[in-house]
């Protein structure tokens, strides 16, 4: 029947997940960084590794890929996902402070590094037109191995890191530029004229119209279905600010991956931040792994086979060369020594972007075919050596001493990175959490509050207060609002069930935390302490409470009496409910005896 689907057509979907299922466990048992781990199942799964012993074992093509193109163009969503989440963690402020590296350290790099590499391969005997096409090429580093590799190292925030990221953002805006000049090149006179300068108006016109549509409409719109309290549209949401915006940059031009991080950085300013980057991690995951995979499917191990001279002798010149000039470059830029050589080893790889413009060169008859295919052997190989080379620049990073810079101001809304440490977290910002937050902010503690009411959330933001849309019955999202640093956390929420799950979770991850939980009676108090809360207050017994002492006081009984009173019946109540077994009496007593 015509348009029946074969169960062959999903070969290479099911060989991705179930190397996704196999590799990253086993590197993770071994220590080994996953990224190394994909790439070398790539090359074994593609055309050229088991695919050239098809003739001679035809069984193999049931576990190798038959349409590496296919792969490489969903592949590239993993880097797309990756630079919305980084544009998550910045601001527009954030990157007004960093101009300098961007666009200082990032152009000299880009500019120095293809004009070094360029006259290298000049003295190779290339022609100058193809040399400098190699040299623009070689100049990226690779964004989506470099970046997860900063972060898994908490590296991306320290003085190195942010100058690789600045570098690496740089690159990022340099490749639309390369690839107009290449085609300009590729028309053989080789010549500018006013109307090629005029091919960059529609990058700025994209990145313009994503930057205002995403200023009027993003946040309504995530508003908007927030306040439907659907896990599914507000999914879909995400995916379509980030998919439409990438689609919109590459219409204008430059890489679709630029357009998601304009998107994210629009987003990060926004009370839906850490919501996004849960529903977005497990897709930027499987995308990066299956970036990862596409790239060693293309690489051709036979010409490291034919020519291993020529290939580890690029491989190796870049690595000198572009570690060198960044060295330099640092140092000029006043960036401590060790930070310098921190970036240097990291930006010193050859990068996925390489592919691209490559390819571009070969098709416009820039670059000869051959020549173009030994330097991309030569640049992946590269990039199996960053988690290395990053390990060995983290270690040279930490012994410099931690000074602040201009690049990282402390604390404010507009910080990168996690949220502030030793702050309140709540959880629930209705009624008694506003309440909450008021009291905390009399005695000068600062808080954070996570609700799930969008309305409340909008309320809130509107008031100047630092709270988040989110279910924090989730640990990520507990985790991003930073409860590994938190003083306390304090639950309000007047849902006994995602009340319970949010004490659970909490306690879970930090034995060792306040915890202060609303209850709804008696039971649910007792239900509290056995998942761990630190102290629950139950709201019919703290009623009663109360209107014993307006009672009291009113028929004359003496305050100091009624107050002592009042104590005694409560603790009477607390010791009633949280039973020495249960979780939340265990924490007590550990407490109790760490203070005497």
């Amino acid at each position: 029947m015509q348009g029946e689907v074969s169960p062959s057509d999903y070969k290479d979907l099911v060989l991705f997940l179930a190397t996704a299922g196999i590799v990253a466990p086993i590197f993770k048992r071994l220590k080994i960084n996953p990224i190394l781990g994909f790439l070398l199942a790539g090359v074994i799964l593609g055309p050229f590794g088991l695919g050239r012993l098809i003739p001679y074992a035809p069984w193999l093509d049931y576990v190798t890929v038959d349409s590496p193109d296919e792969i490489a163009q969903l592949a590239e969503f993993g880097v797309v996902f990756l630079l919305f989440m980084i544009g998550l963690e910045l601001s527009w402020e954030r990157l007004r402070l960093m101009r300098r590296l961007v666009f200082g350290l990032g152009a000299a790099q880009v500019l120095g590094c293809s004009v070094a590499l360029g006259l290298g391969g000049m003295a190779l005997g290339l022609p100058p037109v193809a040399a400098l096409a190699i040299g623009a090429a070689l100049a990226l580093s690779s964004t989506a191995i470099a970046v997860p590799v900063l972060a898994e190292r908490r590296r991306l925030h320290s003085e190195g890191g942010r100058a690789t990221f600045s570098v690496l953002l740089f690159q990022d805006l340099a490749v639309a530029p390369i690839l107009i000049t290449l085609t300009i090149l590729g028309r053989g006179d080789g010549t500018f004229a006013l109307r090629d300068l005029v091919a960059l108006a529609p990058a700025a016109v994209g990145l313009g119209a994503i930057v205002l549509v995403g200023r009027l409409a993003l946040r309504p719109m995530l508003k908007s279905v927030a306040r439907a309290k659907s896990e599914e549209m507000f999914m879909a949401a995400c995916l379509l600010v980030i998919i439409s915006a990438g689609l919109v940059s590459a219409l204008s031009g430059l890489s679709m991956a630029l357009g998601a991080f304009v998107a994210g950085v629009l987003l990060a300013e926004t009370e839906y931040r850490h919501e996004v980057e849960i529903k977005i991690e497990p897709f930027k995951g499987l995308l990066l792994s299956l970036f990862f995979v596409s790239l060693g499917i293309r690489l051709d191990l036979s010409l490291l086979v034919a020519k291993p001279v020529l290939i580890l002798g690029v491989a190796l010149g870049l690595l000198a060369v572009k570690a060198a000039m960044v060295f330099g470059l640092g140092l000029a830029m006043r960036l401590g020594r060790r930070a310098s050589a921190e970036a240097a080893l990291i930006l010193a790889a050859g990068g996925e972007f390489a592919f691209v413009i490559l390819d571009n060169a070969i098709g416009a008859q820039v670059v000869p075919r051959a020549v173009g295919q030994a330097v991309l052997v030569s640049a992946t190989l590269t990039m199996f050596l960053i988690p290395a080379l990053a390990a060995l620049g983290a270690r040279l990073g930490r012994k410099a001493a931690a000074t602040p810079t201009a690049e990282a101001p402390a604390g404010g809304p507009d910080r990168v990175g996690p949220e502030p440490s030793g702050q309140v977290l709540v959880v629930g910002y209705g009624r008694v959490g506003k309440l909450v937050c008021d009291m905390l902010s009399r005695h000068d503690l600062s808080w954070i509050a996570v609700e799930r009411d969008a309305r409340l959330v909008e309320q809130g933001r509107r008031d100047g207060s630092r709270i988040y849309y989110g279910d924090a019955s989730r640990l990520e999202l507990l985790e991003r609002c930073g409860l590994a640093t938190a003083r306390a956390v304090v639950v309000t929420m007047d849902a006994p069930e995602a009340a319970e799950a949010v004490v659970a979770a909490a306690r879970e991850a930090r034995p060792d935390l306040a915890i202060v939980a609303r209850a709804r009676d008696a039971r649910h108090a007792a239900r509290l302490y056995e998942l761990g809360a630190t102290d629950a207050v139950p709201e019919t017994i703290e009623a009663s409470l109360q209107l014993s002492e307006a009672v009291l006081v009113d028929i004359g009984v003496p305050m100091g009496l009624v107050i002592a009173s009042i104590h005694e019946r409560r603790d009477e109540y607390r010791k009633a409910l949280n039973r020495p077994d249960a979780l939340g009496g265990r924490r007590r007593r550990l407490r109790d005896a760490t203070l005497r």
